[in-house]
């Protein structure tokens, strides 16, 4: 091991995925020199392994069942996918898994990429190992910033390692479909994964250990896409746990729960992560390796007036755009701390990351899709708030009609009665990713419900559910 002397910098960024990379963007427009260390692909999980080569997977299987509802495209669409054109696709969306382009970003804006292990080696203090076993020490006069991420989280089944089971990024690389793939998960990971595979010729067996699939969203939201995964040829299974998995001369078999055997080709986790943090230093500074961050709302870990723990390690929202929304938020509050100026902090504020706690969006790219935002009605109950909620179905929207023939989906809207503002919204079907960043404004922006009468939606696009939602409102 050679170690290299010590390197200054006003920031270090630990984590080149998108989140490392918006706070490194924002400490470099405020001039403060800013190191960014990276141990794989600059770019991270979503732009190789999660975000992008999933969504490229699924847009030509919605696509074709958009088509296939559609008369004039039906009777031309009812084949497979082709299958190596699609993984080709999703192979340019993840750039051949060659990070050149997110260097090329980083030297652009003057941050200064190092490559190997970084760990904390004591307050404002990063050592970072790199692959020829080099240590170079890096110390920040301002902010060191954690931005490492997570990982799949596995059950503890005896021998699952030698059964080598995919997790999110096996699901979302794979150079072929299984013949059979059984998915263990009813989250947004499972359903979406689900989707694909079955639509590239997997027959797929999903196992859901609760009653019903998205339990993080409107229970509605769950039942049409179980029911569209069951009409689709997936096989279905709620309260079902895997209790073993063994995989017996390349065949996996799966004993449930309840003792029933299954067997497949390949095996799905989609089961949860966990944060990256259980080697990068954390005892080092007082906290416990393996854990999630603590923050205030302007990302700063409790306790620390240094250390920063952005995106996915703080636990607050598990999402790309959330992350990039507190990296923003983050670098924003180191600059200002740097510069010796006043922090807005108070809620909504520019250093006050408060979207994570009222207004964080989502989107599910199943088929149907299913789009939420802010609080469901069980949440907005259990936080004290007097609400209602108001359902419609989207076949009362003409643009739904044209869409599609057969259209299904709906749409809910969570009033606050004695605020007249919005707290959630959820939208579930085909088509209704691009409509919740409308729903996001309303929510974040705290927008009157009498103000939402004067904001006219188009006709005829599915946009008319608002013009619905607010009639039920009124008429109810």
């Amino acid at each position: 091991m050679t170690e290299t002397e010590s390197i200054a910098y006003d920031v270090v960024v630990l984590g080149a995925g998108p989140v490392g990379e918006n706070v490194a963007d924002r400490t470099r427009a405020a001039g403060l020199t800013t190191a960014v260390v990276e141990s794989e692909l600059v770019g991270g999980e979503c732009s190789y392994w999660a975000c992008m080569p999933s969504k490229a997977l699924l847009r030509p299987v919605i696509a074709q069942a958009d088509a296939r509802r559609l008369p004039g495209l039906a009777q031309d669409v009812q084949g497979l996918l082709d299958t190596p054109a699609e993984h080709a696709r999703r192979d340019e969306y993840t750039s051949q898994m060659m990070g050149d382009r997110k260097v090329a970003w980083l030297n652009g804006i003057g941050a200064d990429l190092y490559r190997g292990h970084g760990r904390l080696a004591g307050p404002r203090t990063v050592t970072v190992t790199a692959p020829d076993g080099t240590v170079t020490t890096l110390t920040a006069r301002h902010a060191v910033a954690v931005a490492t991420g997570t990982r799949a989280q596995l059950p503890d089944l005896p021998g699952l390692a030698d059964v080598k089971p995919w997790t999110s990024r096996e699901a979302t690389s794979a150079k072929a479909a299984p013949a059979r793939l059984i998915v263990v998960g009813g989250g947004v990971v499972a359903t979406e994964m689900a989707t694909a595979w079955q639509a590239l010729g997997s027959q797929v067996t999903l196992l859901v250990r609760g009653k019903g699939l998205l339990n993080r969203m409107e229970p509605f939201a769950g039942e049409l896409v179980a029911g569209a995964l069951t009409e689709a040829g997936v096989d279905v299974r709620t309260g079902t746990s895997a209790a073993s998995v063994t995989r017996e001369h390349g065949t996996v078999v799966v004993e449930t729960g309840t003792g029933e055997r299954l067997e497949a080709d390949e095996i799905l986790f989609a089961t949860g992560r966990v944060p990256h943090t259980d080697d990068i230093g954390l005892d080092t500074v007082g906290l416990k390796p393996g854990s999630w961050l603590d923050v205030d709302d302007s990302l700063r870990v409790t306790g620390t007036d240094w250390l920063y723990a952005v995106g996915d390690v703080n636990h607050r929202a598990l999402l790309t755009h959330q992350g990039k929304y507190q990296a923003r938020i983050a670098g924003a509050a180191i600059a200002d701390r740097a510069s010796g100026g006043t922090l807005l902090q108070e809620p909504w504020g520019a250093h006050a990351a408060t979207a994570d706690h009222h207004a964080v969006p989502q989107v599910v790219f199943t088929d149907p899709e299913a789009a939420a935002v802010g609080l469901s009605l069980a949440e907005a109950e259990q936080a004290g708030h007097r609400v209602r909620a108001v359902d419609v179905e989207f076949s009362s929207v003409a643009g739904a009609g044209l869409y599609a023939d057969g259209y299904t989906g709906r749409a809910r809207m969570v009033v606050d009665l004695e605020e007249e503002i919005l707290r959630g919204v959820t939208f579930v079907g085909p088509g209704v990713g691009e409509l919740i960043h409308s729903a996001t404004v309303a929510v974040a922006g705290r927008v009157p419900v009498d103000r939402l009468w004067h904001a006219v939606p188009s006709y005829p696009t599915l946009s008319e559910v608002w013009l619905r939602l607010l009639e039920a409102y009124r008429d109810n």
